[in-house]
């Protein structure tokens, strides 16, 4: 985990992007994150939708991972407008190198991780996770973290989402902002 300091001027005006792994809680954490420090919240999942008028599972029958990838890389440069804010990306992001590099130099990043029994189960409750329509859950997603649980260890912070309410979390997130 690299450490970050939040009480410089630049560190407390840049917004502040939630990366990590499908069901780690991103947007549920997310929005609680920006009504603590009353800031504006910003799905990218969501503005990738709204901007293709298809759902996500829609996105990727038709015209696959590779333009969804485009896409989310487009939206999420457009949402580093230099107005601070919290913005939940969609898990595989972080894993395009030119949207990473954007990221670590415009937000302050934060690793939501959790292990993979908790990843599980919270992804069984959505239906809409095209990366596992096709396969066993638990298979796929340990390959995944796999593969991008190294990237995702660039982020400025760390911090590991809990089973425990999500206040547990946000606790951690903003110790570690503070």
């Amino acid at each position: 985990m690299n450490p970050v300091t939040a009480s410089s001027p630049d560190q407390k005006s840049k917004p502040i992007a939630l990366v990590g792994m499908m069901g780690v809680g991103k947007t549920s954490i997310g929005r609680r994150l920006a009504q603590r420090l009353q800031i504006p919240f910003v799905d990218a999942d969501q503005e990738i939708v709204d901007a293709a008028g298809l759902s996500i599972p829609e996105i990727f029958e038709k015209f696959g991972e590779e333009h969804f990838r485009d896409g989310e890389r487009r939206v999420i440069a457009r949402l580093f407008d230099g107005k601070r804010k919290i913005i939940a990306t969609g898990g595989g992001a972080f894993v395009n190198e030119e949207t990473r590099q954007l990221m670590l130099e415009r937000a302050t990043v934060i690793w939501l991780d959790a292990d993979i029994d908790t990843l599980v189960e919270r992804t069984a409750r959505k239906g809409d996770r095209p990366l596992l329509a096709n396969g066993d859950a638990r298979e796929i997603l340990t390959k995944l973290a796999q593969e991008r649980n190294p990237l995702y260890a660039q982020a400025h912070i760390h911090v590991k989402s809990q089973t425990t309410p999500h206040e547990a979390t946000l606790d951690a997130i903003l110790k570690a902002l503070s």
